[in-house]
């Protein structure tokens, strides 16, 4: 009663009813009516500018699916917690007061870079603006949503200049920064460095956004193992001021919790782990009785049955086979992705290994399943995946069969001619059907195949082990046979004359002689057969075959040189005889399929213009179905 209220006088409230109703009556017929058409108004403008501004796009969302598995919570949260103190400071006494940088996420597709940051930006209770890389492209150089070439990249960038407006407690994620254009990236560079400026355009006018000391984070995705990594162009200067973090390989000594997190992001997927999917902490214990087979209960979280026990680790000991071949694939996508074109020796590997398709799988798989139907189950996923890969479906579906060790050997020997061809192509890439020089390049390609087949055959060859020989001795053992029986019977027989014994003995020695000859001469037989075996025709053949591959090799160096010559030849005369007229010729069907009568009739019109005459010497008559002229 003691206020200065109009009413109030002497610190007395004189109520007079008639006056209170009157007034109540204007207020509720007049006060009340504007202020709720008011306040509707207003609804409507704030909802308008809301779904203008698309303020409900900029709200992070986590996906019910993701896990924070110990890759995260061990590795990445500590890298990203670093960085993000360095943009937007920490709390306490640590806070700096010099923000800048950037933090840089690459990997292939499906390792969860845009999920993660999601997740972070939730957690910390900041606003979430994605600008998404493929809707801008490479056409895109500037901040002006004017000069925008479609729809969807000026709503981009009309987002990018929202969040720059912000100015405050907002996280700036430029998402597949492969598919921006290189000079649109530069101009983050002045907002990285310790400047934090960086020039925008909002409601067309242009704006010169100063963000020291603000909590702004700046992030970018992207995948730089493109079809050729041509794509894939980051500013140096910018590079220089990010924290790269590579999500899709091993980090440090993270090996083991890079390969758990397979099993731990499939959780979620698989209907026989869905006890797992609720209790954060629950699954390394099964993962490590799976991966060494001990059936311990430490570290458990939560009760379960038996029978969940089973089907757990039934599931979670075929989980680690797959996982095992998609991180041979993830290997292989990696190493192949990172060689440049010149330096290949096999077709690009272009099958991923991500987490994307380890869920994939992991959906698929059930307790009962054994290890015949495990591998059919990835071989048929990877058969799958190859197809949309078109002309290389068969070169990446055969080096994956490799990499399993499950191909056939029909399917090697097709492995075998691939690669062989791609290094030819490779050898003779460049040239054209209609370049001479690029024909005789890929003709020389052709022999060095063929020399290398012979040096493979060779050594083939030599590998292998000895044959043992075998000798024919059965003409020799005849021989030897008779030559016993001869001197038994002359030994048998009754002693006669001198003279007789004489001549018998001259018969017995001569036959004793023929008899050393033919063994002798199987003796030699048997030799020769020795030294031409196996090994002695396959040196022949080799001989015959290096000859061939000379004589085919001198007979083009001998052609190139005539063509040469041919081509000098006719070269000089044309620039003798340039000032002298124009020289014309009768083209016919033979010399255009035979390119000495073309020369000699060349050369024969040359000679005649050469040669001085009172008046021009008469053009040849066209003969009927004669061909065209030239100059």
């Amino acid at each position: 009663m003691k206020g200065a209220h109009a009413v109030i006088r002497e610190n007395k409230y004189h109520f007079d009813y008639l006056a209170f109703t009157e007034k109540l009556q204007h207020f509720e017929r007049d006060v009340v009516p504007r202020f709720q058409a008011f306040h509707q108004l207003k609804t409507q403008l704030i909802e308008r500018e809301r779904a203008k501004l698309r303020l409900d796009e900029l709200k992070p969302r986590v996906l019910t699916s993701f896990v924070r598995n110990q890759l995260i919570d061990q590795v990445y949260l500590p890298l990203v917690g670093d960085n993000l103190a360095k943009q937007i400071g920490a709390a306490g006494d640590q806070k700096r007061t010099d923000l800048m940088g950037l933090l840089l996420l690459i990997s292939p597709p499906g390792y969860g870079k845009t999920t993660l940051m999601e997740y972070v930006a939730s957690r910390l209770g900041i606003i979430f603006v994605k600008i998404n890389g493929p809707a801008i492209g490479h056409a895109v150089t500037a901040l002006d949503p004017e000069e925008a070439p479609n729809a969807a990249a000026r709503e981009e960038i009309q987002k990018l200049n929202l969040a720059l407006e912000m100015g405050d407690n907002v996280m700036i994620c430029v998402d597949d920064i492969q598919h921006c254009n290189p000079e649109f990236l530069q101009k983050f560079i002045s907002l990285c460095d310790g400047q934090r400026k960086i020039e925008g355009v909002w409601r067309g006018k242009p704006r010169t956004y100063d963000l020291r000391g603000r909590k702004v984070v700046v992030v970018m995705a992207g995948n730089p193992y493109t079809e050729s990594g041509q794509k894939f162009k980051l500013p140096d200067m910018l590079a220089n001021r990010a924290d790269t973090y590579n999500l899709g390989d091993i980090i440090g000594g993270s090996a083991e919790w890079f390969k758990a997190s397979y099993l731990e992001n499939a959780m979620t997927s698989n209907a026989a782990l869905a006890p797992l999917a609720n209790r954060a902490r629950g699954h390394p214990p099964f993962i490590r009785m799976a991966q060494t087979g001990e059936r311990e209960a430490e570290g458990f979280e939560g009760s379960y049955s038996q029978q969940e026990v089973e089907e757990i680790l039934g599931v979670m000991k075929k989980l680690v086979k797959i996982r095992d071949i998609v991180l041979r694939v993830n290997q292989e996508y990696i190493h192949s992705a990172a060689q440049a074109d010149e330096f290949r020796t096999e077709p690009p590997f272009r099958l991923q290994g991500s987490y994307r398709n380890m869920n994939r799988l992991a959906e698929k798989v059930v307790p009962i399943m054994n290890d015949d139907e495990v591998q059919a189950l990835i071989i048929d996923h990877y058969r799958s995946e190859s197809q949309n890969l078109t002309t290389g479906a068969e070169s990446n579906y055969l080096k994956f069969r490799e990499m399993v060790d499950v191909q056939t050997p029909a399917e090697k020997a097709r492995w075998e001619e691939i690669k062989s061809t791609f290094k030819r192509n490779m050898l003779a890439r460049g040239g054209s059907d209609s370049d001479p020089v690029g024909r005789v390049v890929a003709q020389l390609a052709d022999f060095r195949g063929g020399l290398q087949s012979i040096g493979e055959t060779i050594e083939r060859q030599m590998s292998k082990p000895a044959a043992p020989l075998k000798v024919d001795l059965g003409p020799l053992s005849q021989t030897l046979e008779a030559l016993r029986s001869a001197v038994e019977q002359r030994l048998s027989a009754p002693t006669g004359s001198t003279a007789a014994t004489a001549s018998e003995g001259n018969g017995l020695g001569r036959q004793l002689a023929e008899g050393l000859t033919a063994l002798r001469e199987d003796l030699n037989r048997a030799i020769s057969v020795v030294h031409t075996g196996t090994m002695a025709e396959a040196m022949k053949r080799m001989e015959h075959e290096m000859e061939m591959v000379h004589s085919t090799l001198a007979s083009l160096k001998d052609m190139t040189a005539q063509q040469r010559d041919h081509l000098r030849q006719a070269q000089e005369l044309l620039a003798t005889r340039a000032k002298q007229g124009v020289v014309e010729i009768e083209l016919t069907q033979e010399m255009l399929t035979n390119e000495r009568a073309f020369l000699d009739k060349f050369h024969q019109a040359l000679e005649q213009t050469a040669q001085p005459s009172p008046t021009p010497p008469p053009l040849p008559e066209k003969p009927a179905g004669g061909g065209p002229k030239a100059g």
